[in-house]
């Protein structure tokens, strides 16, 4: 439970159609086993206590009595296990029958939540048997069969709520009610519950499965939510009817876990309340708010750390290998150049002026700028690749450079920037010898000054290099690969940049362009402004401020989700076990937060540049951070880890 993570779970059990004893053995034997692998959050399907597909069985007073029975037997068999648990059944409340789930907790029946939308067709007559259940709560008296009784909350509005955790808020609903135009768990979310739960009983049929997921996932998205459903399965009646438990656990349009269909099955997942939180809380169109009156029930749970499960990406800006790689680099491509395009249009610039390193970068800048020049029909002739050599360029990156530019079709000049460089050292009398930041520097704005005249000689405009890696950090010279007139790569991490030029090197169809960028991949990240050691690149950026995946890691969930130094740590250390020590990814992750608040000045001032994915530092919309703001909080935070 530390860090907003509890383990959840959605249990199938074999349940014997009109045999509470059975069955209400059954659900205390998976819940024993559910809570034995961490599950603080345990959900049952709809009616397992007797079996859903009881029919007019429903009916028989000693059906009713003896599920009652069985309910409060499986509430004092599990009342050690600390956990919030969920199980449907019939309950007769003033002459009515409702369908219900309930809800319980340390031996308590905290309360009782009828089913609103009931199906009365096709094979489904819940009508025949069951009423509407009200919303607002009631306060029934419930005789626990031993003496003893008590008032219990009645109703659809009722949410759940964690004393030991923040944010942790259940709500629940029953089958049929996901499925409707305007489901209970929409106004359970917008009176503040984090979790719906779903107890279920939904047959199956050619490509339901599919829809299903897709349901489940939606609602979990537009409600920013975890959502857990449970379905019935194997050994309900399949007089008319299959039940497969199709078991789903959402969070926030994604499904973290399913359950193999015609299996009975207990699946987990992590849920991740803070991050549902936070993401609620950066969102102004959703309100956190309800009108309608709730009963809010407290329950208890241990606070300690969930053993995590969930898979943790240690590359969140990179489509995993289960998305369709053309589409989703091909969209990332489309959004950068077409924000160029749209700029080469507005300015009635015919060419553009692109530094051409022998990098990453400016390798795939130069190729969104082919792009925005064929689909305004330009010649590539208009683009001017531009190579500088000076103190620390390589043969390798330099070769690399003029080749990209050749077989691009680009026109390629060569603009030696030594001597410059020397007179600039003279004229403000700094040693060449002393290699500082002075040295490093007067390379990097003499470039940008080359690229901004040769714009001016043409007509043209300086296409930016720079990706958002580099910004986050301040890995750039300011006024020097700093400024642009368009950066079509703000919006694009280091770990994006290769991803896509590993794409084109796959895909591009020939071999020498597809050898080029290959090299370019394998070439190491560096500004080159130091003087190569026998031949060789002496600068290398990662040896300077860290890896780049780690710092992306970093990076996303600090602007996606602004979660806490200590969080982050811990995902970075699930995600990259076996790759990184502790220490280091401790280390670097101290000089993330040190430059990413110590350079905030340099992002303040950025050229425009399109938006990518869901994470920017456009000081314009995306990342409005004070220039003079303190890091240490954050700091102070990393070194009592």
């Amino acid at each position: 439970m530390t860090d907003g993570f509890i383990k959840t779970a959605a249990v199938t059990p074999k349940v014997q159609v009109a045999d509470p004893e059975a069955n209400g053995a059954e659900i205390i034997r998976l819940a024993k086993e559910a809570a034995g692998n961490g599950a603080k959050l345990i959900v049952f399907p709809e009616l397992c206590i007797t079996g859903y597909t009881c029919g007019d069985l429903f009916l028989q007073e000693l059906l009713l009595q003896k599920a009652r029975e069985a309910l409060f037997t499986v509430i004092r068999e599990t009342k050690e296990l600390d956990a919030l648990i969920f199980a449907g059944l019939p309950w007769e409340k003033e002459g009515k029958l409702y369908n219900v789930a309930a809800a319980f907790q340390g031996g308590r029946l905290l309360g009782l939540i009828p089913k609103t939308c009931l199906p009365n067709y096709g094979e489904f007559y819940e009508l025949r048997h069951f009423s509407r259940g009200n919303q607002e709560a009631d306060m029934v008296w419930v005789d626990f069969g031993d003496g003893t009784g008590d008032y219990i909350p009645f109703g659809t509005r009722l949410l759940f709520t964690c004393e030991e955790m923040a944010g942790l808020c259940v709500a629940a609903e029953i089958c049929e009610d996901v499925w409707v135009p305007d489901p209970p768990s929409i106004r359970h979310a917008l009176a503040g519950a984090t979790v719906i739960v779903n107890c279920s009983a939904s047959d199956e049929t050619t490509g339901k499965d599919a829809y299903r997921e897709a349901l489940i996932s939606g609602q979990s998205a537009r409600l920013v939510c975890g959502y857990i459903y449970a379905n019935a399965g194997e050994g309900e009646s399949s007089q008319d009817l299959v039940f497969g438990g199709h078991n789903i656990i959402a969070e926030n349009g994604k499904i973290l876990s399913r359950s193999a269909r015609f299996k009975n099955e207990t699946i987990y997942g992590d849920l991740d309340i803070s991050r549902l939180v936070g993401e609620r809380r950066r969102m102004t169109t959703f309100y956190s708010h309800s009108d309608e009156v709730y009963t809010e029930i407290g329950f208890h749970l241990k606070k300690e750390e969930t053993r995590l499960e969930r898979f943790i990406d240690p590359a969140p800006f990179v489509p995993d290998d289960s998305q369709d790689r053309q589409k989703r680099c091909e969209e990332i491509f489309a959004i950068q150049y077409m924000g160029l395009k749209k700029r080469l249009e507005h300015t009635h610039c015919r060419t553009a002026v692109v530094g051409i390193s022998g990098g990453l970068d400016s390798t795939l800048a130069l190729l969104v700028t082919v792009r925005a020049f064929d689909s305004l029909g330009l010649p590539r002739s208009g683009i001017l690749g531009v190579t500088m050599p000076c103190f620390g360029t390589t043969d390798r990156t330099y070769r690399n450079a003029c080749e990209l530019v050749k077989k691009l079709g680009a026109a390629l000049r060569e603009v030696d920037i030594r001597e410059a460089v020397n007179i600039h050292f003279r004229d403000i009398g700094h040693d060449s010898e002393v290699h500082d930041v002075t040295y490093e520097n007067s390379q990097a704005r003499e470039r940008t000054q080359v690229l901004m005249d040769l714009a001016n000689q043409s007509g043209g405009l300086v296409i930016g290099t720079g990706d958002m890696s580099e910004l986050a950090l301040g890995w750039a010279t300011y006024n020097g690969d700093h400024m642009s007139m368009y950066g079509v790569n703000a919006g694009v991490p280091k770990t994006l940049v290769r991803h896509l030029v590993r794409y084109c090197a796959d895909t591009c169809g020939d071999p020498e362009l597809a050898a080029t960028l290959l090299d370019v991949l394998d070439t190491p990240v560096s500004p080159e402004l130091l003087p190569p050691k026998d031949g060789v690149i002496a600068q290398k950026t990662e040896d300077l401020v860290g890896p780049y995946e780690l710092h992306d890691f970093f990076l996303y969930y600090v602007l996606r989700f602004g979660f806490a130094p200590s969080k982050i740590y811990r995902l970075a250390r699930k995600a990259f076990a076996g790759t990184y020590e502790d220490e280091t990814i401790l280390k670097w992750l101290k000089t993330f937060y040190r430059r990413f608040f110590a350079q905030q000045f340099k992002r303040s001032c950025l050229p425009d540049g399109p938006k990518v994915g869901s994470v920017a530092v456009s000081p314009r919309g995306d990342l409005r951070m004070p220039s003079d703001a303190c890091a240490s909080i954050w700091l102070k935070e990393l070194e009592n880890l």
